[in-house]
């Protein structure tokens, strides 16, 4: 029972942590542009020699 009592704390942390990680991550503006990096792959750059 005593377990219990350290590893909630720890859990809900790190939840909070990862919760700030990706609201961080919004606000960095990491995921405005989903579809530039799919469409990049397909865009052929060997005229520009």
């Amino acid at each position: 029972m005593t377990g219990l009592a350290f590893l909630i704390p720890i859990a809900l942390g790190l939840g909070l942590a990862g919760l700030g990680g990706f609201f961080w991550a919004m606000r960095d503006g990491q995921f405005d542009d989903l579809d530039g990096a799919a469409n990049r792959i397909l865009i052929d750059d060997e005229d520009e020699e």
